[in-house]
């Protein structure tokens, strides 16, 4: 039993996130199982604001009371925490953004599927540059291309000697560092949580190969049950993070400081 433990074989990481290509093979246009879950993501997110926005009642439907909750939960909780009246016009974006993200991080702990999207990094670079191009675009429109440069570059209450250094980090850190901090948080953290949750299917798989009793009595599967649940949590949570930066960050170019 203990040989058969030692010889545990992981699967790398190029075989844990990639996946053979089934339609265009070798092209910049080919299709692969992760590619076929991102747009079912946004089939998914697409057809629930359609479906709980249509043919409202005054006791609603369950499609409904959730697309309600969710619609109250980013006004209150993201937008007018970080964006103040005037983002109330993004509800719709960030919303959509927050189901789309969501639903691509839960492909992970869905049998058959088991891969979250967001684990490869193309996806969250494309939402990363997405987000940073709107929040670009509305500084520009709301400040002016100058303007919003010297905001950015220059903050306020700073001595002028100190600019030689501030601005630097501060241009640096809107137009770099931002798009980079959200796209490799959302992938580095499903990427790890998708690789415990492997590690540890291939454990509890070899332990039941082994030997029954040894998966009940170290509760193995039971840890494994506790992990997935936990996943589910950090899906929710990196799409709540995701969305509530690019509320802060659409919101700073909405509101210079003074």
């Amino acid at each position: 039993m203990l040989a058969s433990l030692l010889a545990i074989e992981f699967p790398p990481v190029s075989h844990v996130i990639e996946w053979p290509e089934f339609l265009f093979e070798g092209t910049p246009f080919a299709v692969s199982k992760v590619v076929v879950l991102m747009w079912i993501s946004a089939l998914i997110a697409v057809g629930f604001v359609i479906m709980a926005g249509r043919n409202f009642q005054m006791v609603p439907r369950p499609l409904q009371n959730v697309g309600e909750s969710l619609y109250s939960f980013i006004q209150e909780g993201i937008i007018l925490e970080t964006m103040g009246p005037d983002g109330l016009k993004y509800t719709s974006f960030l919303g959509s953004l927050f189901v789309f993200v969501l639903s691509c991080n839960v492909w992970g702990i869905i049998p058959g599927a088991q891969m979250p999207v967001n684990a490869r990094i193309a996806l969250p670079f494309f939402l990363a540059m997405l987000v940073w191009a709107i929040f670009v675009v509305v500084g520009i429109v709301k400040q002016g291309p100058l303007k919003y440069l010297i905001n950015t570059g220059f903050p306020p209450g700073v001595p002028k000697p100190l600019y030689i250094l501030v601005t630097p980090i501060e241009l640096v850190s809107t137009f770099l560092v931002r798009p980079l901090s959200m796209f490799v948080r959302l992938f580095a953290n499903m990427l790890a949580g998708h690789l415990l949750l492997t590690s540890f299917a291939v454990i509890c798989a070899a332990l039941w190969a082994a030997s029954i009793t040894i998966v009940i009595l170290p509760f193995s599967f039971l840890l494994l049950a506790g992990l997935t649940g936990f996943e589910i949590l950090v899906a929710f949570l990196q799409a709540f993070i995701f969305t509530i930066l690019a509320a802060v960050y659409i919101g700073s170019s909405m509101h210079p400081e003074h």
